[in-house]
């Protein structure tokens, strides 16, 4: 079901959003302030191809003084925007009963979108 659930997905908008993020990451990657940025947002991108069959994963030690300082960078200057995104698709989708399990998949990427360090995307 999930194969299936990714086909439907890519078709209709997420190998476009998926492409974007990594795009945007490669962007970011030109700098060297950027790179771990570049490489979250190409995280998000691969996660956002591919959301049916995955489950959200925290590190062991995600709370390190350095994850936590890149996440609120993150969550300043790009993450807030993303989620927020995610969370208009999944309230728009939600409204029909085939969109469920698509709005499904905009929430379980929101925490990823707000917080990326010390997270990943993890088949089940």
């Amino acid at each position: 079901m999930s194969l299936l659930g990714n086909i439907i997905w890519l078709i209709f908008g997420g190998f476009l959003t998926g492409l974007g993020y990594i795009l945007g990451g490669l962007v970011l990657c030109l700098t060297i302030v950027g790179i771990p940025f570049g490489v979250q947002a190409i995280k998000l991108g691969t996660a956002t191809m591919t959301p049916f069959g995955r489950k959200l994963v925290e590190d062991s030690n995600p709370n390190s003084a350095l994850k936590i300082v890149l996440n609120v960078a993150w969550l300043f200057f790009f993450g807030w925007e993303i989620a927020l995104v995610h969370l208009f698709h999944a309230v728009l989708l939600a409204i029909t009963l085939i969109g469920l399990p698509f709005a499904k998949q905009h929430i379980k990427l929101v925490p990823l979108a707000l917080f990326p360090f010390g997270r990943s995307f993890e088949r089940l």
